[in-house]
């Protein structure tokens, strides 16, 4: 049986349990998304495993979920949230069965392939079921919520990682996701609520193929692109391919009646305005924090589980204040466009201060940490809730597919743009044939020869920073510009001077209700 807030006026009766049940579904995969990197030391060691292994480990699981995220999203609205939301945390848990019993770099990328097919599906679902159990007044707190325990997945994957490592096998830290993975099942079976998009039109199948295909090859190039040079031939035809396959994407979505992805959507200045701060400030953020990892590990010497526990403070700002509410009526005294230039500017700061006070140590880091924390809590769930509240309700499994694919997609990007930048920093302070920071302190001579090198990498982390900080803060500009623009439209509207062409694009498309 099927529901829907229209019948439902106040919301689902256990909306705050079924939140905490679908938290459970989507930290499973959270974890995944950092645990890996905490073992490759292990993998290389025991399994024999080259560099070009270890690469496909990692990006076998993103590349497979960053290109099924619409599609996930689509099939979650059609087929039933709830029912995907299943299907999900089984594919989830037999992947992570078969990596953790793999005997072969072979057999653990199938499995990690596997696991972001199940990771697409949780990842669409859980946003779009808080779309449907919480009335709009509850929706943005509900968001900050689930926006704090992405945040805590984050941060928590590494230390866990370590925690196995250090009492276990490689494999431990794929067959802890079982138990989790059951649990969340058998809770989602019991408490969620079934709902998805009767409106009864045909799969857009051309659609979803189309989308796999170009997102896929486009994260492929984003990808690769530090690692074999951005003019290089495999890179510029992956690039091209995908531009070419998205370009043909967007011309089926314009010419068939029931599009998997609306055009219309984009002429919805609210939703282009969180979608393009979207990008912008997942291109700063991620690549940043990347860089930042490193920094913790190569130049300040911490391992990779007292790297992740210095990077916690970030994480634990973000739960302290989602969870109490804090940032949620921060952000409802503020208004949505006010709320995401103000978050945005803090952590735009926040990596100002981490930028320039590399040299004190890790104070500097954790004032960052701490500014950039704070300024998650009230921007980004005011910008995914921007995002979902500009979809239709009846979309809502597509409008977290679009949320997520341009989350990954930005995070791509900036992890490979700002690592450029730093890659050509360094290089021009160092020797060229000891460009990478291993290699160079490696090859290092004394301790002075040491000391400059890490300098030369401080350095380069100061640009990128820098540049990563441009971005959040030109991200979250563009989005409260826009934004207000929206609000204004739509309050002209209510007291009857709105031009109709400007009203139409603050509205998002209607459509039928769920049921």
């Amino acid at each position: 049986m099927t529901t829907s807030l229209q019948e439902q006026p106040r919301g689902h009766a256990r909306r705050w349990l079924i939140l905490g049940v679908i938290c459970l579904a989507q930290l499973t995969v959270l974890l995944d998304n950092t645990v890996l990197n905490v073992a490759i030391p292990s993998l290389t060691r025991e399994m024999d495993a080259s560099t070009a292994d270890i690469q496909w480990m990692i990006n076998a699981y993103s590349l497979v979920q960053s290109g099924l995220l619409l599609s996930a999203g689509n099939a979650a609205d059609r087929y039933g949230r709830k029912k995907m939301l299943i299907v999900g945390l089984a594919l989830f848990g037999a992947g992570s069965l078969v990596a953790g019993l793999a005997q072969s770099s072979g057999q653990l990328i199938a499995a990690r392939a596997g696991m972001g097919v199940g990771g697409a599906l949780l990842l669409t679902t859980t946003l779009a079921v808080v779309m449907q159990i919480f009335t709009p007044e509850e929706q943005p707190k509900a968001i900050g919520i689930w926006s704090a325990v992405n945040s805590l997945g984050f941060a928590a994957g590494p230390l866990v990682g370590g925690f196995m490592l250090n009492h276990f096998w490689w494999g431990s830290i794929f067959l802890i996701n079982l138990p989790v993975a059951a649990l969340a099942r058998a809770a989602v079976a019991a408490y969620v609520p079934e709902s998805r998009n009767r409106q009864g039109d045909r799969p857009d199948l051309v659609g979803a193929v189309l989308s796999t295909i170009g997102m896929t090859a486009l994260v492929y190039a984003i990808i690769s692109g530090p690692e074999h040079g951005w003019t290089s031939g495999r890179v510029l035809a992956t690039a091209g391919a995908a531009a070419l396959v998205l370009g043909v994407f967007a011309y089926w979505e314009s010419r068939i009646p029931y599009p998997m992805l609306d055009p219309h959507f984009f002429r919805n200045r609210r939703f282009t305005g969180a979608v393009g701060g979207l990008v912008l400030i997942t291109f700063g953020m991620g690549g940043a924090l990347f860089l930042l990892t490193q920094y913790l590990q190569f130049v300040l010497g911490y391992g990779p589980p007292e790297a992740g526990l210095r990077t916690a403070p970030m994480a634990l700002t973000v739960v302290a204040l989602n969870f109490t509410g804090v940032g949620t009526r921060w952000a409802a005294k503020m208004g949505t466009p006010l709320s995401i230039a103000v978050g945005m500017g803090l952590m735009a700061a926040g990596l100002v201060s981490i930028a320039t006070l590399t040299g004190h140590g890790y104070g500097g880091t954790l004032l960052g940490l701490v500014l950039i924390g704070a300024g998650t809590a009230i921007g980004s769930p005011v910008m995914a809730h921007a995002v979902m509240s500009s979809v239709p309700r009846e979309k809502a499994g597509v409008g977290a597919g679009i949320n997520g694919t341009l989350a990954e997609f930005g995070n791509g990007l900036g992890v490979a743009v700002l690592g450029a930048v730093l890659n050509a920093r360094f290089a021009a302070l160092v020797p060229v044939a000891a460009a990478s920071l291993p290699a160079a302190l490696a090859a290092a001579g004394s301790d002075r020869e040491r000391a400059e090198i890490t300098g030369a990498f401080s350095s380069g982390l100061e640009t990128s920073l820098l540049v990563g900080s441009a971005a959040v803060l030109l991200g979250g500009l563009l989005a409260a510009t826009l934004l207000h623009r929206a609000d204004r439209a739509d309050h002209a509207g209510r007291d009857g001077h709105a031009d109709p062409a400007d009203l139409a694009e603050a509205q998002p498309p209607h459509g039928k209700a769920d049921a």
